[in-house]
């Protein structure tokens, strides 16, 4: 049964060192709230999972928190590479990063298998890919039914996921609507859950085709008002591309990186300062 707690709580209590984690949402409710409270609370040798790793996971990486990367894709859309990423993969800074990197198709396919508690997941995909050269975890079977060829991959099974949705209610049920990567299976998948929501209501009012994960799937539940910012959440608010257009002279180098990172998460207490301290510098600049 989920738990009604703050998001540092719920970081304290259920993410440790050496953990592998996940946080999922795909182009919006993307959690960088909780992603910045793992940042505060200084988590080290995680490995991170992700189909997409963007912003957060550049924030992540650059602050000294990830020791592997398992993704499918990673970069600042629409505006180019992930500096830190790069940094720590071409130059271990601020750690070493080992990276197992995957296809869409593959990672949705192992999260399913993983929520569904198989050992590894089917698809269609990677022949004529260099992928399997350099991932020894994208293997080939055989169908016994039909003897087609098929790629094979282990179950994903974080020790924890993270997600942002838009409303809970007061037993811990949460509602996800809009756009549906694989928060769903992430979470099924997951030894222990973390969700940040926008709000938490006496009753959810689910729209056609949205999702409801069950409060007994969910181990705490905090909520965190405008969590997914700079990504968006449908029917809350806007994704603010302009901060995804500054953070690429932010991260480039080091010393700005680190000076951001000092400033607005770890001299912060919590993401309503984080945000307000944006507003400050934004003010004077």
């Amino acid at each position: 049964m989920a738990q009604i707690t703050t998001l540092k709580q719920a970081i304290q209590q259920l993410v440790r060192d050496g953990d592998t984690v996940a946080l999922e949402g795909f182009t919006h409710l993307i959690p960088f709230a909780a992603g910045h409270e793992i940042i505060r609370q200084q988590r080290r040798n995680l490995t991170l999972i992700r189909m997409t790793p963007d912003l957060i996971y550049d924030q992540l990486i650059g602050a000294g928190c990830a020791s592997k990367l398992v993704f499918s894709w990673g970069g600042n859309p629409g505006v180019g590479s992930l500096h830190r990423l790069r940094d720590a993969v071409e130059n271990d800074w601020p750690t070493p990063l080992a990276i197992e990197e995957h296809a869409h198709a593959g990672m949705a396919a192992a999260y399913a298998a993983g929520a569904s508690h198989l050992p590894f997941g089917v698809l269609r995909g990677y022949l004529g890919s260099d992928l399997p050269k350099h991932n020894p975890n994208v293997k080939f079977i055989e169908c016994p039914f039909t003897g087609e060829r098929l790629a094979a991959l282990p179950a994903i099974r974080p020790d924890v996921t993270v997600i942002h949705a838009q409303k809970a209610d007061r037993r811990g049920n949460v509602l996800i609507w809009g756009v549906v990567g694989v928060q769903k299976e992430a979470v099924m998948a997951a030894k222990r859950n973390i969700v940040t929501v926008e709000e938490i209501v006496d009753h959810l009012d689910a729209p056609p085709n949205s999702v409801v994960l069950p409060s007994w799937v969910i181990g705490a539940v905090a909520h965190v008002k405008g969590g997914a910012f700079p990504s968006y959440a449908q029917g809350y608010y806007a994704r603010n591309n302009a901060f995804y257009k500054a953070w690429d002279p932010i991260s480039r180098e080091r010393d700005t990186f680190k000076a951001w990172i000092d400033r607005h998460i770890m001299g912060t207490n919590d993401f309503e300062g984080f945000r307000q301290s944006l507003k400050e510098a934004f003010t004077h600049a």
